[in-house]
């Protein structure tokens, strides 16, 4: 990821469960009213218990769930890249809906890239290529190199900068990683191919979806269940690339 990394890797150092429970011991021994009203929030919250049920990195994961399983942007033998992957809930979904560790021998067999500015934990099925900025030319070439003919189907990208608290500039600054995410495409995404990333509503977000509308056939906004209903977080889906 390039100018930051998204809310569930702050504690990337944790053990996998932890990672998405933003508290520590001193958090718990003292908690302000905000901080009593996250913590109640997220231990009420059926997608944090689900994602312990069922073994994922993070409640992220269930974001993509929903929209594979509505629009089906992930299909067994295909090539996919993770940007801003840490700490590998997208890359667990992407990886069991790309058949990538041919489970299934029926099936073609797909392939998982992830990408992030820090250390991720290995996941079998998927590579990862960690301290990487996305934005820079030697990581275009490390993914390229690592990537079968060097081109992806399927970009996604969860990633976030990190938050200043200033919402018009949090918002034009994952914006920026967007516009980058769109400039990497055409270097390695295939003809007809799909990015997925998350924005931030904001003024300049009809910069980004007419960015994705003059080089894909298909756009559309989605706002998975997932998400917070309180976040300002939605997904750009955009299918049918135009490029060669």
């Amino acid at each position: 990821m390039s100018a930051g990394i998204a809310s569930c890797q702050r504690l990337a150092s944790l053990p996998l469960q932890c990672r998405c429970l933003h508290t520590t011991v001193g958090f718990l021994k003292k908690k302000t009213a905000t901080e009593n009203w996250w913590l109640e929030r997220h231990l009420k919250d059926p997608f944090v218990k689900a994602t312990k049920q069922q073994n994922y990195r993070c409640r992220s994961a269930f974001k993509l769930l929903e929209i594979d399983d509505k629009l089906r942007i992930l299909r067994p033998g295909l090539s996919v890249l993770d940007c801003g992957a840490a700490p590998g809930a997208w890359s667990q979904v992407a990886v069991e809906r790309v058949n990538a560790l041919g489970t299934d021998p029926a099936a073609p067999t797909g392939f998982v890239l992830g990408v992030d500015l820090v250390r991720i934990s290995p996941l079998e099925g998927a590579v990862f290529l960690p301290e990487a900025d996305i934005t820079d030319p030697s990581t275009l070439r490390a993914i390229q190199s690592l990537l079968p003919a060097g081109k992806v189907d399927v970009m996604l990208s969860d990633m976030a900068p990190n938050a200043t608290g200033i919402k018009d500039l949090d918002h034009q600054k994952l914006i920026s990683l967007c516009l980058g995410l769109v400039n990497l495409a055409e270097s390695i995404l295939k003809p007809k191919g799909t990015v997925l990333c998350k924005f931030w509503d904001g003024h300049e977000s009809r910069v980004l979806q007419n960015r994705l509308k003059e080089q894909f056939q298909e756009v559309r906004t989605l706002k998975p269940q997932a998400s917070r209903k309180d976040s300002s977080e939605s997904y750009f889906l955009a299918r049918l690339y135009k490029g060669k």
